[in-house]
């Protein structure tokens, strides 16, 4: 969160109940984005050396993968449409998409069955975060994110 926002154990979300919750996780920190903006998601933040971020947006509207290495995209693609993927290195992740059993090569790539919780799978190998249910279901520091888009 950027340094002048306050977040403090549950409190109330923005007026526009969008938000934002860091859990601590095993290897790093999951943040999950209440709310169907993608306020979040959206935002060019700069992260510090040595330091990559993975994202997993789901939505009614969009299913898509984005992943930065110190500040700089690697590979962004929709769930289904991984023959588009742009960035500096958009074929990093191959093997781990292989692996988890994406279907790169037909005319409608696919994630099976639940792209959503592969994509998820994806972000930790890239990331070496792992967000435990047990760490889902403790404590998070959760705030709103109406002052990154002051539009709402």
């Amino acid at each position: 969160m950027p340094c002048n926002a306050s977040a403090s154990p549950r409190p109330p979300l923005g007026e526009s109940g969008f938000g934002v919750a860091a859990y601590a996780a095993d290897g790093g920190t999951a943040l999950i984005e209440y709310g169907w903006a993608g306020i979040i998601y959206n935002r060019d933040m700069p992260l510090s050396e040595g330091t990559a971020a993975a994202a997993v947006r789901a939505t009614i509207n969009n299913r898509d993968f984005t992943y930065s290495v110190d500040g700089r995209l690697i590979t962004t693609f929709g769930l289904y449409s991984y023959r588009f993927r742009e960035g500096a290195d958009p074929d990093r992740l191959h093997a781990d998409l292989q692996a988890l059993g994406m279907d790169l090569d037909d005319e409608c790539p696919r994630f099976p069955e639940d792209p959503v919780s592969s994509a998820l799978a994806l972000a930790e190998r890239a990331t070496g975060v792992h967000l435990s249910r047990a760490r889902y279901a403790g404590p998070a520091l959760i705030g709103p994110t109406d002052h990154l888009y002051p539009s709402w």
